[in-house]
């Protein structure tokens, strides 16, 4: 009786290391899994298997210094993101179940090792975590390409370890292996963070796609020619002296030197002489001319560009000139305002009640009413223009500045006055940079 007992765990036992075997030998057939993308990333990868970027500085000095100096590395500790995170999208995550994802999803972008560590929601950038490493050095040498039919919300695929990403062939290091990448190259790399969809499926973020649509894109004039231009010099300590390195800028709306001229403004009468009483009509063309995608771009919910036109007579007085209005829809968004209100949601958002908006075009000394305002209104789902890209549900009229389409003082603003003091950003984040002016001159004859 307790010889069959004895034998049937054997017997067992190796009709299960048969059957593993045999599905081993089957399984072996397919594919490895997918690595995560996207949100499904979130807690897949240690912040360990991540250098800090003090180590890749060691070598990489020239193109260390340039992206400290940048906004990628500052894309969680800057002062506005971090308000605008804590202090927004945070408490809106909470309050509202549609808008729990962004308690995680703002992070692909901005603090992605803290989203692949799963550190959700990261400390603040006082605590001084690695989640303040932003958009870190290993992070974008170790993305090997994206998943998807378009790079949005941060698609890219990560595969950290000792073999670093590159654009170019045949580098010898003797930290890491290093391969060339073609992806490195594209825009499409740059898309995956600079297109965003939200949860009613809006690309509440396109700068990639302006410019696919754009004349660059149709010209294969990738981002990184403007925002990583090449110059001469080394791309490691060590490495050999090279005449195309990529200087790692990421230079767009918060460097001056982006926006002087980032646009250009000429002006007009439509009489040269006239008689006093008469109506001098002039005309301001506005040109993108040097951007690859829309002015303003990216966080495009919270930017705008105004034309401010002045005419100063013989006698030295001034007069403002307001835009007349075309009469097409949305446009009263596209008319400054003193008195028009908006981004009530701000107060649901705080548990502020009664709260009744803020200022919808902000309080600059460069406005006046009727000054022409270039932006694309995000409105939430109670119709109100909004500066929280999560909670958009539509779009008023998109009246950006296309690449080289044409349409006096230009003023450019990376966030509406109004919300920027209410939340108390510091003032260098929405005080006005003026980026073009002209001058025309006409005769009143007596």
């Amino acid at each position: 009786m307790s010889q069959p007992h004895s034998r049937r765990p054997v017997l067992v036992t190796g009709l299960a290391v048969a059957a593993l075997a045999a599905y081993l030998t089957v399984s072996g057939v397919f594919a490895e899994p997918p690595t995560p993308v996207g949100i499904e990333a979130l807690g897949t990868q240690p912040y360990e298997r991540y250098e800090q970027p003090a180590a890749c500085a060691s070598c990489h000095v020239e193109i260390a210094r340039q992206h400290e100096q940048a906004m990628m590395s500052q894309a969680y500790t800057h002062h506005w993101d971090e308000i605008e995170y804590f202090e927004l999208a945070l408490p809106h995550a909470e309050r509202v179940a549609k808008m729990a994802g962004v308690r995680a999803e703002c992070n692909g972008c901005h603090a992605p090792l803290a989203l692949l560590a799963g550190d959700i929601p990261p400390r603040p950038p006082s605590a001084r975590s690695r989640a303040n490493e932003s958009v870190s050095c290993d992070l974008c040498h170790t993305v090997v390409g994206f998943r998807g039919e378009v790079p949005v919300n941060f698609n890219w695929i990560t595969a950290p370890g000792k073999v670093k990403q590159g654009p170019r062939p045949g580098l010898v290091s003797p930290h890491h292996e290093t391969r060339e990448n073609p992806f490195l190259r594209s825009a499409e790399f740059c898309g995956t963070c600079h297109n965003e969809m939200d949860s009613w499926g809006l690309f509440v973020k396109s700068t990639h796609l302006e410019w696919k649509e754009g004349p660059h894109g149709r010209a294969g004039i990738v981002c990184q020619e403007c925002h990583m231009p090449p110059a001469p010099g080394r791309s490691a300590r060590m490495g050999s002296e090279l005449p195309d390195v990529r200087q790692h800028l990421f230079h767009g709306a918060h460097d001056p030197g982006k926006l002087a001229g980032v646009a250009e403004v000429r002006i007009h009468p439509e009489l040269r002489e006239a008689e006093p009483g008469d109506t001098v009509r002039l005309t301001a063309v506005v040109v993108n001319a040097k951007a690859g995608h829309k002015i303003p771009s990216g966080s495009a919910e919270e930017r705008l560009l105004w034309l401010h036109v002045e005419a100063t007579d013989a006698k030295g007085r001034t007069f403002h000139l307001p835009v007349d209005p075309k009469g097409f829809p949305g446009e009263a968004y596209t008319i400054a305002s003193a008195t028009a209100l908006a981004y009530q949601d701000i107060g649901e958002i705080r548990g502020l009640p009664e709260f009744p908006g803020l200022k919808r075009d902000g309080t600059y000394a460069e406005m006046a009413e009727g000054d022409r305002i270039f932006r694309l209104p995000y409105l939430d789902p109670e119709g109100r223009m909004t500066v929280a890209q999560w909670n958009t549900a539509a779009f008023s009229t998109d009246y950006r500045l296309a690449p080289l389409s044409a349409v006096a003082s230009l003023h450019y603003s990376r966030l509406v006055s109004s919300v920027g003091e209410f939340l108390k950003v510091p003032a260098e984040e929405w005080e006005p940079v003026r980026i073009n002016t002209h001058t025309t001159t006409f005769e009143v004859l007596d």
